[in-house]
């Protein structure tokens, strides 16, 4: 026996250095099959026919590595759009097999700087990735012109060197950049229809988040099924009108108590300034407890925040923020993180896993 066991040992051993002595090429022959993996993904032609929420962006504008800036994808059988794309949005759409090539448009929310400082690279890569011969259409209030323009104006020496030196036929130079689509609710109305095609309605809607003006919500229909997302918003009664009987609400959530707590912790420590923009955060969006009120009295099927204010870094932080959330609505509650895709078949029913 202690022979068998010596000789186990030495094999053991002689496995074990012959490993370590091919750690490269094993190295390499993974990383072969990982790209071969990530770039067969095809995470559109995998979903069901019907409505799908990607979570490409779940956080606010305080750090949070885990959380790539605001970004939602929606999926209406198979095409895509944007809604918003905050930092980290772009990168973490490719992890979640969802090319920006095939972005159809954008849907900004609004301008907070959270929410549109990923457009620069989400528009490069929507140009480069497939060659693309048209710039990417973004749709907003009034000003979404500026926007646009000014990623334009940042990005335009970037493109020429790139045109240089991946050649037209690569990098068409027809299709750099982005090309505003701006409109407008008219005063007596609360919401107007941006899209409707090919049997997908996209209806923008005033939200609450003053002093930002324009700000929008959209609700998002397909073969049946529906999906309403908040924007940036105070409790706002339009909301609740927008997503009656929706099978979705995404609703954006900042806990005040947890958000209190770094506040008070700014002027214990003589921040006086990051802890009057802890103060004033708080009238300008929505508590989850809120938010869950909303969704029970609209008759949603689920309810899924979003813009996670502040983090949630594990866990067991997830009660505290939510609060008293679920005894105010009866339906599924989620605590979105980066990489969820909740998919609303046509012939019904609501799955939801993780992608990344």
């Amino acid at each position: 026996m202690k022979r068998i066991l010596i000789g186990l040992a030495v094999l053991a051993a002689l496995v074990a250095g012959g490993l370590y002595v091919m750690r490269a090429q094993i190295a390499t022959a993974v990383f072969r099959q990982a790209v071969a993996q990530g770039m067969a993904r095809d995470t559109i032609a995998a979903t069901p026919d019907g409505l799908s929420a990607a979570f490409c962006g779940t956080g606010s504008p305080l750090p949070d590595r885990q959380r790539a800036g605001p970004c939602l994808a929606v999926i209406a059988g198979h095409r895509l759009f944007l809604f918003d794309a905050g930092e980290g949005s772009a990168e973490t759409l490719s992890l979640m097999g969802l090319s920006p090539a095939r972005i159809e448009a954008v849907f900004l929310t609004h301008f907070h700087s959270d929410h549109i400082d990923g457009l620069g690279n989400l528009a490069l890569q929507h140009w480069g990735q497939a060659a693309n011969i048209e710039p990417l259409p973004l749709y907003g209030g009034e000003g979404v012109d500026r926007i646009a323009a000014g990623f334009n104006e940042a990005y335009a020496l970037d493109s020429t060197y790139r045109v240089a030196h991946h050649g037209p036929a690569v990098m068409p130079p027809s299709g750099f950049g982005l090309v505003a689509h701006a409109f407008t609710i008219a005063d007596a109305q609360e919401s107007t229809v941006v899209l409707d095609n090919g049997g997908v309605r996209i209806t923008a809607f005033r939200v609450d988040h003053g002093p930002v003006h324009p700000a929008f919500g959209y609700r998002i229909d397909y073969k049946g099924r529906s999906i309403v997302i908040s924007g940036d918003t105070a409790p706002s009664p339009v909301v609740q009108r927008q997503a009656t009987n929706a099978d979705l609400l995404i609703h954006e959530g900042l806990s005040p108590e947890l958000v209190g707590i770094m506040e008070q912790t700014a002027r214990a420590q003589h921040r006086d300034n990051l802890a009057k923009i802890f103060h004033d955060i708080v009238n300008y969006h929505t508590a989850p407890e809120r938010a869950a009120e909303i969704a029970q009295a609209a008759h949603v099927q689920a309810l899924a925040f979003t813009h996670i204010t502040p983090q949630v870094p594990f866990g067991a932080l997830e009660g505290p923020f939510l609060g008293n959330a679920a005894r105010r609505f009866h339906g599924p509650i989620y605590v979105s993180r980066d990489g969820d895709l909740i998919s609303l078949p046509a012939t019904g029913g609501m799955t939801r896993r993780n992608l990344l």
